[in-house]
């Protein structure tokens, strides 16, 4: 049995070709269930979600809330009647085998709690959505296991039991971050969190504003998750600027020779734009009197 959870708020302008990609999945549906999580969007999100899914023959649930991203996911959590969750965001597509693929993963593989697909390029893209999509797909462009990178939730299976293992999301983190804080627990409790084969396509920001607001948002989350763990959540990077920059050129090169695109050469430039805005909502979480 698998649990599709889909955390959303205010994702109207993507959230039809989420769903549709979701019902068009080949897995048995009678082993499927659909759990939406709502946080009040003022957009018309959950009326779309509902007319898709009025003549599927998926079972679905739809729950509120106002109380951030790890409350809403422990809400999928508390409710799922599926040994594996799939998380899946209000801007995501799915290929027809995207389940199928991910359970067989899993299936093959009874150590690994957390199991995250591979990025797809989308056609179409602008420059900045683009880049962004570039960066994850060089990144996961591979199914070794990722004992050191931070996965996220999206495009990623849990094993439902390695959830209870570690008693579920951290429900008092408001903004981002719940990802980070369960891959903590989750490897510090042994369970593995590995790359699987399955892909999927993310619609990306659009404008560098979007993309500004977007890692600020991180950092601030990223200040609640030092706050709580301290050096050991292994938040910033080892190695020099000078390193990293060289990295990310490296980078450049290898999606060059897998996407054969000039513009790909601008990597090392966007990393270090969402690396600033992620500093800046870092030190606003960690100075200011809230956290997120």
């Amino acid at each position: 049995m698998v649990t599709v959870g889909v955390c959303v708020k205010n994702s109207a302008l993507t959230i039809r070709e989420t769903i549709e990609s979701i019902i068009s999945q080949d897995y048995p549906h009678e082993l499927m269930e659909i759990i939406v999580v709502d946080g009040y969007s003022s957009d018309g999100t959950v009326d779309i979600i509902k007319k898709i899914l009025l003549n599927s023959d998926i079972k679905t649930r739809i729950f509120y809330e106002n109380k951030g991203l790890g409350y809403a996911r422990q809400i999928v959590v508390n409710n799922s009647i599926g040994d594996y969750i799939i998380w899946v965001d209000g801007d995501m597509i799915l290929p027809r085998n995207f389940i199928t693929k991910q359970v067989d993963f899993m299936l093959k593989n009874p150590k690994v709690g957390v199991a995250k697909a591979r990025y797809s390029i989308a056609e179409k893209e602008n420059l900045v959505s683009y880049l962004e999509n570039v960066e994850f797909v060089v990144a996961f462009n591979n199914t070794k296991n990722s004992q050191f990178r931070v996965l996220g939730t999206s495009g990623c299976i849990y094993r439902s039991s390695a959830l209870k293992h570690v008693r579920g999301f951290d429900t008092k983190i408001r903004g981002v971050g719940e990802d980070m804080d369960i891959e903590y627990r989750l490897r510090r409790a042994g369970w593995k969190l590995c790359i699987s084969s399955a892909s999927f396509y993310e619609k990306r920001r659009r404008t560098w504003q979007e993309l500004w607001e977007e890692y600020r948002w991180h950092g601030k989350g990223g200040a609640y998750i030092f706050k709580k763990y301290g050096k050991n959540a292994d938040l910033f990077p080892r190695k020099s600027l000078f390193e990293i920059l060289f990295s990310k050129l490296i980078d450049s090169i290898l999606a060059y020779r897998l996407l054969h695109h000039k513009k790909v050469f601008l990597l090392p430039l966007h990393y270090m734009f969402k690396r600033i805005a992620w500093i800046y909502g870092f030190l606003e979480g960690y100075l200011g009197s809230s956290v997120q």
